[in-house]
């Protein structure tokens, strides 16, 4: 396969507005080295971690405001974009030359270590340059061939980073068929995907979202679809699940958290990754241990959830919903769309 010289990227330059983000046209295509790939990038998606990364709101510790990445300083000009599909390009030393030209999807999690059980530490798009791009190179054992998946290219790029962090969710929990799960942001990307790969399991899902929204949710496998804005939010919560609620798989986080604590039944366990409604909350800790709940955080998956995940994606059991699709070079309004807010899906970029 010829490699060009050059390619078209959007290159983050700084933190900031959609200012600080640049389409190049003129940027060295990256070469594998040992153990690494180059893959040719057919779609990626936009994700939150895209926006916050761009504006620099994950904050230090002990320092909420401060400008930083999911990890901390992020370095600059960066590639953003950590969901990936495309084709085998090239190969570095040490890879086989038989994997030329397959169609990969990629794991974006950079990991702590080789254990199937490591907690990611970086990702493709923050702590290294990710998929808005024509080209990336990734680590080899990270490109999982999806040749004879039936999902199309854009249906597998809305998988690594939303239902990844789904599915590190729903296992660190531990969600078994027949329970009841509430989610909460259920029309975003890691909710709807928390929605079809609970209701894929065989649990009867609450979900959580804007009633403009409710019937898309209802589709993806929703037994019962909430009013965020229901002023008898708890009583409806608790006439759905009378015994109460096993598990909460939460991407909200905010006033819900004090809000329906108390609707997890004894031994129940309340799972977390996000925070976009607020995320210094206040609760009332008796509720959390007189009841033997667990409140578990979850940052992404491991390797061993994304390989279930990807034996999902080559069966075809889950079919991601696409809200909207843009060229590489109208990554702006790509952006401008996911933050309107009116989308349920994932938006994806043709690269």
């Amino acid at each position: 396969m010829r490699v060009d010289e050059v390619m078209t990227a959007a290159v983050l330059v700084g933190h900031g507005e959609l200012d600080a983000l640049r389409i190049r046209h003129d940027v060295p295509v990256p070469r594998p080295g040992s153990g690494e790939l180059l893959v040719r990038v057919r779609a990626a998606a936009v994700n939150n971690t895209d926006i916050w990364t761009r504006h620099g709101a994950y904050g230090l510790p002990g320092q909420p405001d401060a400008l930083a990445g999911w990890r901390g300083a992020v370095s600059f000009p960066r590639i953003q974009g950590g969901d990936i599909v495309g084709t085998i390009a090239a190969v570095g030393s040490e890879v086989t030359g038989d994997r030329m030209g397959r169609r990969v999807l990629v794991d974006p999690a950079l990991y702590r270590d080789e254990s199937p059980q490591a907690p990611p530490v970086g990702l493709l798009g923050s702590e290294a340059d990710g998929g808005f791009a024509q080209y990336v190179v990734v680590q080899a054992a990270q490109a999982h061939d999806m040749t004879d998946s039936p999902l199309s290219d854009e249906e597998l790029a809305c998988l690594p980073v939303a239902y990844g962090t789904a599915m590190g969710m729903l296992e660190r929990v531990g969600l078994r068929d027949r329970e009841t799960v509430l989610v909460t942001g259920a029309s975003g990307g890691v909710g709807l995907a928390l929605v079809q790969l609970a209701a894929a399991r065989g649990a009867t899902v609450l979900a959580l979202t804007s009633r403009a929204k409710a019937d898309q949710v209802s589709a993806a496998g929703a037994a019962h679809v909430l009013a965020r804005d229901d002023n008898d939010l708890a009583a409806r919560v608790r006439s759905l699940s009378p015994a109460g609620l096993a598990v909460v798989a939460d991407v909200a986080g905010g006033p819900v958290l004090e809000q329906l604590l108390p609707l997890l039944a004894d031994d129940g366990r309340w799972v977390i990754a996000g925070a976009v409604a607020g995320p210094v909350v206040s609760f009332d800790l008796r509720r959390l241990y007189s009841h033997n709940r667990r409140l578990i955080g979850s940052s992404m998956h491991t390797r061993e959830h994304f390989a279930e995940l990807v034996e999902i994606a080559r069966t075809g059991l889950i079919r991601p919903r696409i809200a909207g699709r843009h060229p590489l070079t109208e990554m702006h309004q790509a952006q401008r769309q996911f933050l309107e807010g009116q989308h349920v899906g994932k938006i994806l970029v043709r690269c």
